[in-house]
Order: C-alpha cells, then sequence, then structure tokens
C-alpha cells in the first residue's frame, strides 16, 4: 500500500528549480508526481499513508559519494582531536585520557591537523612518551595517512629501532636516527594498526550502527563506502553490513568499495562487482595511487613547495598499478582510485588507457584535487567520474598554496571547471577526515570559504558552484557514478523513494544560514528513518 507526501517544496533535481507539489509512493519506489487532488483521486484505494510535510523542502536522497562509514562510526567512539586547535590542549586531553583508562589498554585518538595549530610542531613519540608509558598510544591523522605513536605502542606492535622503510610507505625518524614515532601510508601504517587489538565483529557492528544512525539525523539516505579491508578482512566485515542494515533494519543504501587487497577473498566467497543483498550492493576495485597533502605524500610531477626534497609518494610502482588495473579488468569491475596528487591521477590515467573499462562501465578518480589542464583534457574523454569533496576547501586553504605553491594552482580544486568541461562529479565528505555533515559540503561547493570564523576569505571565486550544481553532486551525481542514473538521485516515476527533507528551503535564504538547518526527515526506501522531534 502507498504512501502520499505533500505540502512542501518539492524540488525534483530533473533541471533547476523543478518543483512538484506531491509525490505518491508504493513498495519503495515512485509511482507518480503530479498534484496532490490529482494523486489523491488516482490513488484512493491504495494511499495508505500521508505525510505532511509543513512546508518543508524535500528533495532526492542525499548520498555520500566517498565515506569510510566504520571509520566514521570509530571516530564517534573514540577520542576525537578534530576541533581542537593546538598541541597543548591535545596533549592535555591525552593526558586527561589516560588518568581515565586502565594501565596496558591501547588508546586511539582521531583527527589531529597541525595545520590548524597556531604552532604547527608535530606532536611526536617523545611528546607522548611524557603522557604515559603504560598506554600504548596512536593518533591518527585528520586525512588518516599518518600516525604518531608512543614507545608503548611501538613495543606492542613488535617494532625495533632497526626496520627498514617499507616501499610505498614511510617511517619517520629523529636527527639522531631514532624512531620518532610517525607512520605514513599503509605498508607503514600497517605495522601498528594490526596490531591494535580490540577490532571484534561486536565493535564493528557498533560503530557501523553510530556511524548510519549519525547520517539519517544529517539527511543522508546512502553512502558509497570503503571499509573491506580493514576490520577482520572482507567477509566478517561485509556480514557486518548485512546484520546493521538488514537483519537490524538500519535502512541505509550503500554501495561498498573492495579494497584492492581483499579483492581475491570476494571471490573465493562467491561475490562480484554489484553482487547485492538488499539495500547492500558491491562496487568497484579501490586502490590508492599516494597519499595525502598534509602529509606530504600525495604524488605531485613537482617538489613540495615547503618540502623541496620530496615529491610525495607513490603506493605502487607504474608495473604494479598496471597489473592492478588488470587484475579488476579480469575480475569484470571497474576502478575506483584514491589520486590527490597531479602525478598520480596521470599514472592512473596511463593505467586505464592501458586497460581501458568495459563499455557501460565508468572508473572513478577520487579527490582529484592536484590537476592540470594537460590531465582534464585527457580525463574529459574517458569515462571516468571525479569523486571530490568540496569540504577540503576550507580544510585545506590556505596552507595548501604555500604547500604546492602559487604557480601550480590554477586547475587545483576546480569543480566548477570540471563541471564546465563535462565531467561528471559526485560528491562526498570522506568520513572521518571532515564531518560528514552534507550541508557543510554544499556550503563549501558553493561558498568556497570557511564556514566559521574570522577567515572568510573565497577561494578561487570563479571554482563556486549554484546550489543545484552543489545539490547535484549529492543526489544526480552519487547516483551517476554508481551507474543507477535511471533510478536514483530524481523525484521521477520508476525511481526509488529516498528523500531528504530540511526545516527550511535552501533556495530561499543565505548560504551561511544553510548552516543552522537541520534535517527534518530522512527517509530509505519509502521508510521514515528519522524525524526530528
Amino acid at each position: 500500500m502507498g504512501t502520499l507526501w505533500y505540502n512542501g517544496s518539492i524540488y525534483t533535481m530533473q533541471t533547476e528549480y523543478d518543483q512538484v507539489e506531491a509525490i505518491f509512493t508504493e513498495n519503495g519506489s515512485i509511482i507518480e508526481v503530479g498534484e496532490a487532488s490529482a494523486l489523491r483521486d488516482t490513488y484512493r484505494d491504495t494511499i495508505t499513508n500521508e505525510v505532511d510535510l509543513q512546508g518543508q523542502m524535500l528533495i532526492p536522497g542525499l548520498v555520500d559519494s566517498h565515506l569510510h562509514l566504520i571509520g566514521h562510526g570509530e571516530k564517534l567512539m573514540r577520542l576525537d582531536l578534530s576541533m581542537m586547535k593546538s598541541r597543548d590542549e591535545i596533549l592535555q586531553a591525552l593526558l586527561n585520557k589516560c588518568a581515565q583508562t586502565p594501565a596496558g589498554e591501547w588508546i586511539i585518538a582521531e583527527g589531529w591537523n597541525e595545520n590548524e595549530w597556531p604552532d604547527s610542531t608535530l606532536i611526536l613519540r617523545d611528546d607522548l612518551d611524557q603522557l604515559s608509558n603504560e598506554h600504548p598510544l596512536v593518533l591518527k591523522r585528520a586525512c588518516r595517512h599518518a600516525v604518531v605513536v608512543n614507545s608503548s605502542a611501538l613495543t606492542g606492535s613488535g617494532i625495533e629501532e632497526n626496520i627498514e622503510q617499507p616501499f610505498g610507505g614511510v617511517i619517520g625518524r629523529y636527527k639522531d636516527a631514532r624512531l620518532n614515532g610517525m607512520f605514513k601510508e599503509a605498508p607503514a601504517l600497517e605495522l601498528i594498526m594490526n596490531h591494535v587489538p580490540g577490532i571484534t565483529e561486536e565493535y564493528v557492528r557498533r560503530a557501523l550502527s553510530a556511524s548510519i544512525r549519525a547520517c539519517h539525523r544529517l539527511g543522508l539516505t546512502g553512502g558509497h563506502s570503503e571499509d573491506l579491508h580493514y576490520y577482520n578482512g572482507f567477509l566478517p566485515t561485509y556480514q557486518a553490513f548485512v546484520s546493521v542494515i538488514e537483519e537490524a533494519k538500519l535502512p541505509f543504501r550503500v554501495n561498498l568499495l573492495v579494497h584492492n587487497e581483499v579483492v581475491d577473498d570476494m571471490k573465493e566467497a562467491g561475490y562480484g562487482y554489484r553482487s547485492k543483498q538488499g539495500l547492500i550492493e558491491l562496487d568497484a576495485m579501490k586502490l590508492f595511487a599516494d597519499g595525502s597533502l598534509g602529509g606530504n605524500t600525495a604524488l605531485l610531477s613537482h617538489p613540495y613547495r615547503d618540502r623541496p626534497d620530496t615529491q610525495g609518494v607513490a603506493i605502487y610502482t607504474e608495473k604494479e598499478l598496471h597489473d592492478l588495473v588488470q587484475k579488476a579488468r579480469n575480475y569484470e569491475m571497474p576502478i575506483a582510485v584514491h589520486a590527490i596528487g597531479d602525478l598520480a591521477f596521470e599514472m592512473v590515467l596511463d593505467a586505464i588507457c592501458a586497460y581501458p573499462p568495459k563499455p557501460g562501465w565508468r572508473d572513478r578518480l577520487i579527490h582529484a584535487q592536484i590537476m592540470r589542464r594537460d590531465l582534464l583534457d585527457r580525463a574529459k574523454d574517458l569515462p571516468v567520474i571525479f569523486d571530490i569533496q568540496p569540504g577540503f576547501v576550507p580544510s585545506d586553504f590556505p596552507w595548501v598554496i604555500d604547500k604546492i605553491g602559487k604557480e601550480h594552482m590554477e586547475y587545483n580544486y576546480a569543480w566548477k571547471t570540471f563541471i564546465e568541461e563535462g565531467i561528471h562529479c559526485a560528491g562526498g565528505s570522506d568520513a572521518p577526515i571532515e564531518p560528514v555533515d552534507p550541508l557543510l559540503g554544499i556550503h563549501a561547493a558553493v561558498t568556497r570559504r570557511k564556514p566559521f570564523g574570522p577567515d572568510q576569505t573565497i577561494y578561487n571565486e570563479k571554482e563556486c558552484l549554484s546550489l543545484f550544481e552543489a545539490l547535484s553532486l549529492y543526489t544526480t551525481g552519487s547516483a551517476y557514478a554508481i551507474g543507477q542514473e535511471e533510478s536514483r538521485g530524481k523525484i521521477a516515476p520508476g525511481y526509488v523513494a529516498d528523500f531528504t527533507v530540511f526545516e527550511k528551503d535552501l533556495y530561499t535564504v543565505q548560504p551561511d544560514e544553510w548552516l543552522e538547518i537541520q534535517a527534518g526527515m530522512t527517509v530509505v526506501n519509502e521508510q521514515i528513518v528519522y524525524a526530528k522531534k
């Protein structure tokens, strides 16, 4: 039996400002749109529920095209450093946490970013050793491409002073050659993270549940998430998603990227690209081509301005990258590649040209922050999606200019240019690296400035998006990224009944007022999963 949704500002996302008066849904799908009275007459025998929107704004369900759902849940459960604005504040918070934690128990903290501190001097091993030798301490940087640990964590991980640096990873040292506790990129990070206890099935389910509930409260109806490599392997993590979303009835429409390290496990378990169970679907094979800007490990075609001794880190050699793309094709999968630096991006384009996707498939280039004109010209002729994170603009500017060099900035974070060049873009947060709130991402895409604080500088104003373009990133763009543009991302017959409802119409207020607006309702598969009280 069906539901009539009416009495709101209902934007279809078919074209800018296009609205309808009412929607009739049934069995999780949109059946018809039109005038409320006409729909009542037509479906009077099947309408069993009516939802009065009370003047609120209804749009297709917002979908975060790139996040880490379990990681976001972990951030909610752990000591959060992301809002702390100085190294002293962080050290004090850690000292307090140590005092509250039984000796021997690992303490994991999330989200430090030295670029946000007045004094950007890093917190390193000796600083952490002054806090505790009884607790292994692990501090994850905001980008999650670096951690810093104390001596107790080194001992607990079996790491000795003479350890060799793995290819594609960075192990930091003091000037006297002692380990300084800094580990960057997966090959080095795994030396620590593989020894962190506590990743039980119950822990993963708890983190995932907390994450989805937080997404619901912010109006998110789905996400494209990459989690399957980090929590006891492919099958236990996949089963955790099934347990929470399908069995525990916590609806969230999720596409799971499959890390290349577990793609063999996926095949052995009998799954493949677009294998589906309820609201859960397996998607492209995920690769990392480089690291992060904050850690100077994103791979550039030129030296860093603030670190002329490096151009970043290639996670794989060119041959290894080509071999992995070929493996994805052999497994009949598109790829989704983390590529922040322009040289990493170029390497990925070369690999795609060497092993093009199957007709109808679309590869995803995730982040695409540091760009060149020639790379844009190549990319727009390929079946690729740029998976962008608007929130990186207020987070990365102005420090990224000093890091990259003003002369290399013309096509960086160039969202408007990408769209005008005909490149399909999807929008996400990269949570827990950035806040998962989609209104923060939409605000960043439209204003290109920080949402709060005294610095209201607009960075590269010509790249500001319209509200319609920004909303499209999280609706039609996210749908296009997974080949579902004919069934998701719009209000139209035959599309899924996933809706985001905001208390106020975003079109009627100024961008800074968006930051005060809350989700009034979140609807997944015709089911109201969140309603503001």
